[in-house]
C-alpha cells in the first residue's frame, strides 16, 4: 500500500485564494498583513494572497533578529522582487532583548524563541490594528497537526490559509507557482536560535511525518502505517502522541459548559459564507 499525498495544485490554489478573498470581503476589512521571512509558506501564502486580493491589499513584514540565518536575509529580497509583493523591514532584536531582561524567570532557548515568535505576532497585529487589516498566518498542516508553532505567537492569527496543506505539498504548490528553487530546497528552519533547523528538532524528515500524519488522518493501522513509511511502529506511536498532546494548542481555551449554547462548542459562527 501507498500513501498518497499527491493534490490537484491548480484547484487547491482556487480553493484557497477562494478563501482568502471571500474571509476579507465578510470581515470588512481592508486586507491582510502576514510575516514573511524568507521560508517557503510565508512566501506561498503572500503569493496566494496577492493572487486573490491584490498586491495594494497585501502587507507583508520581515521582522529578523540577531539568530535569522543569512541566507533568509537574502532570500526576503529575492521573493519580494520576484513576485511584486510590499514589504516593511523591522529588525526586532532589541525587542526580544527588554522583553528577555524583564522576564520574571530568565528565558532558556526554547522560552527564547517562544518570546520571538510573540514579539513578531504582538507587531503583526499591532501593525493590522492600525490598517484596519486581518492577520493572515503562514503554518502548515504538518506543523499544526503536532504543534510545532508557538501558541499565541505564529499560532496568533485570524486566518491560517495553508493548515489544510501538509509540508511536502507546499513543497509542490511552491513549484507551481513558480518560486525559485534556492528558497524551496533549502532546509526550513524558523531561524530561533544558530544551527536550528525543524527537522532536527522534529527528530523526523517532513517526506516521513507527512505520510505517518496522512496515515494516521486516514485511520490505517499503525503497523501498516509503520511498514509503508519504513519507520518503526514506536515512530509512528511518538507522532501519533506529539498529535493528540498538543491539540490544545490549535483550539481555543477550554471553557466549562453552563449556558444552553456555549461558545466554542455549539454556538459556533459560520467559518465560511459566500
Amino acid at each position: 500500500m501507498y500513501i498518497d499525498l499527491s493534490i490537484d495544485l491548480k484547484e487547491v490554489s482556487t480553493i484557497i485564494k477562494d478563501f482568502i478573498k471571500t474571509y476579507v470581503n465578510n470581515s470588512g476589512v481592508k486586507g491582510i498583513v502576514l510575516g514573511l521571512s524568507g521560508g517557503i509558506d510565508s512566501a506561498v501564502t503572500a503569493i496566494l494572497c496577492r493572487d486573490s486580493i491584490g498586491k495594494k491589499n497585501v502587507f507583508c513584514l520581515y521582522l529578523p533578529e540577531d539568530t535569522t540565518p543569512e541566507k533568509d536575509r537574502k532570500d526576503i529580497d529575492i521573493i519580494i522582487k520576484n513576485f511584486d509583493l510590499y514589504c516593511e523591514k523591522k529588525d526586532i532584536s532589541e525587542v526580544v532583548k527588554a522583553i528577555s531582561n524583564n522576564s520574571i524567570i530568565k528565558p532558556d532557548r526554547f522560552a527564547l524563541a517562544n518570546i520571538k515568535a510573540r514579539a513578531r505576532m504582538i507587531l503583526l497585529f499591532e501593525y493590522a490594528n492600525m490598517k484596519s487589516n486581518l492577520v493572515c498566518g503562514t503554518s502548515n498542516k504538518s506543523e499544526m497537526l503536532v504543534g510545532y508553532f508557538t501558541k499565541y505567537g505564529d499560532g496568533g492569527v485570524d486566518i491560517m490559509p495553508l493548515g489544510d496543506i501538509y509540508k511536502t505539498q507546499v513543497w509542490e504548490l511552491a513549484k507551481y507557482l513558480k518560486i525559485p528553487k534556492n528558497v524551496i530546497s533549502k532546509s526550513p528552519s524558523g531561524g530561533l536560535w544558530h544551527g536550528q533547523t525543524d527537522e532536527g528538532e522534529l527528530k523526523i524528515s517532513y517526506n516521513q511525518l507527512d505520510r505517518i500524519l496522512s496515515g494516521l488522518e486516514k485511520k490505517i493501522d499503525i503497523d501498516e502505517i509503520s511498514g509503508i513509511v519504513g519507520v518503526k511502529k514506536s515512530e509512528v506511536l511518538r507522532i501519533k502522541k506529539m498529535r493528540i498532546k498538543n491539540q490544545h494548542k490549535s483550539r481555543a481555551p477550554l471553557i466549562p459548559k453552563v449556558g444552553i449554547r456555549t461558545p466554542g462548542y455549539d454556538w459556533r459562527s459560520p467559518i465560511i459564507e459566500g
